[in-house]
């Protein structure tokens, strides 16, 4: 230990904990971002990678400064605690981890994501504990850190779906929709009528890619059409499954109210269908819906208005996030922020030239029918939101195969791909 402790340059090794806890708060990020594609991905897990190995190179002195940064308790810290502890196979190191994660739940994502992060041969053991624990908090863990690797838990995922703890039955019940559990639909269709919230969307989502087009769908489509919390991610599931007349019908709901025309603008996105493309560029006159409407727009016709020299300068109005006036209390960040602003004239005359290439009863995705080959596309080469839709559309022409995993390992998703 002394010796090995005259080995390390303190500092350095302090750097390295320091780093690698940012830029896995980055990552969290990244993995939702408009703006980052696999490649994108997998460099900034170079970099994670590459702090995380300065510690393990520095061995037990690594190891005690991330224990130390545990006391801060964040998320950025729990993830490389966990990496470590996780890969030394020590069952002291990682229980104290999980002390911090007991204490603090909202850092569960870190731990997941480190169990995400290891190889599979590092977790022997360590998920079956989880999975057999009398605490539901680490039953929950041990279900996602399976998830996350697309590994089926058998009963234990079974004897969760009716579990009396709410968060644990709504991890099992996303968990059937991400393995492609077809054979447990009949128990996601027999909650959709629960008193909560959560395991009645969960419970739908999962049936819709497990191959329902009923209840489900039903149940989901007013999700939508209310913009409940769960609206963004019921249409991604709904939208690619609804004949155009239904689609039309559900984002009118949504269209015609001031304060949810945002997520119909999403919306006419991901629901592939060009005759939305004239009305999404008449929103691009609206400085606070520019942005997510030229999203929408290059969803579906399958161009970047960066490079393709169709951006525009932000309108006066557009939100841009928090001001640097002490006294404005409005500190949420610009959701559009890493999104390009397009030149709606630009834009116009690009459609009017290339519009001959798309017909109203084709759903696209990116400039092309949103096929098997497409989709399988641009998990190889779209951003991390299209990556996200082309892996649901994969799973709901597949009911059967596990939901592709866009948010693992850069690495482990490029040789998965390869």
């Amino acid at each position: 230990m002394l010796n090995q402790t005259k080995a390390v340059i303190p500092h350095i090794i302090d750097q390295h904990a320091e780093e690698a806890a940012f830029l896995w708060l980055l990552r969290n990020n990244a993995v939702d971002a408009p703006h980052y594609d696999l490649d994108d991905l997998a460099k900034l897990d170079e970099r994670v990678e590459a702090h995380l190995d300065g510690l393990r190179i520095a061995g037990d002195y690594g190891w005690q400064i991330c224990s130390e940064n545990l006391q801060i308790k964040e998320s950025g810290e729990v993830f490389a605690a966990a990496v470590l502890a996780l890969e030394e196979q020590s069952n002291e190191r990682i229980n104290l981890v999980y002390e911090v994660v007991e204490e603090v739940p909202e850092t569960i994502n870190a731990l997941v994501s480190a169990f995400g992060w290891v190889e599979a041969q590092h977790l022997q053991g360590k998920v079956n504990d989880l999975l057999i624990s009398e605490k539901p908090l680490w039953r929950q863990i041990g279900l996602s850190a399976c998830a996350i690797h697309r590994v089926d838990p058998g009963k234990f995922l079974q004897q969760a779906i009716g579990d009396d703890n709410f968060q644990l039955r709504v991890r099992a019940l996303k968990s059937v929709g991400e393995l492609g559990r077809v054979d447990l639909q009949t128990a996601l269709l027999e909650q959709l009528s629960h008193e909560n919230d959560d395991i009645r969307f969960w419970a739908a989502w999962s049936a819709v890619l497990t191959g329902d087009r009923g209840s489900a769908v039903d149940l989901l489509r007013v999700e939508i059409e209310s913009s409940s919390k769960f609206c963004h991610q019921a249409m991604q599931v709904v939208l690619p499954v609804l004949d155009t007349q239904r689609i039309k019908q559900t984002l009118k709901i949504l269209a015609d109210n001031k304060e949810t025309l945002r997520q119909a603008i999403i919306g006419a996105g991901l629901s592939g269908d060009p005759t939305y493309i004239p009305w999404l560029i008449q929103q691009m006159a609206n400085p606070e819906l520019a942005r997510v409407a030229g999203e929408a727009f290059a969803f579906l016709c399958g161009v970047d208005l960066a490079y393709q020299d169709m951006e525009g300068e932000l309108p006066d109005g557009a939100s841009g996030g928090p001001s640097e006036n002490p006294q404005d209390e409005n500190v949420a960040m610009d959701p559009d922020e890493d999104l390009a602003c397009p030149d709606a004239a630009l834009v116009e005359q690009w459609w009017q030239k290339n519009k001959s290439g798309f017909q109203p009863d084709v759903r696209y995705c990116y400039g092309k029918p949103a096929d098997t080959t497409q989709c399988q596309w641009l998990l190889k080469h779209g951003t991390q939101r299209l990556r996200h839709s082309a892996a649901i559309s994969l799973a709901l022409m597949q009911p059967e195969q596990a939901l592709f995993e866009v948010r693992a390992s850069g690495k482990r998703q490029q040789g998965l791909l390869a």
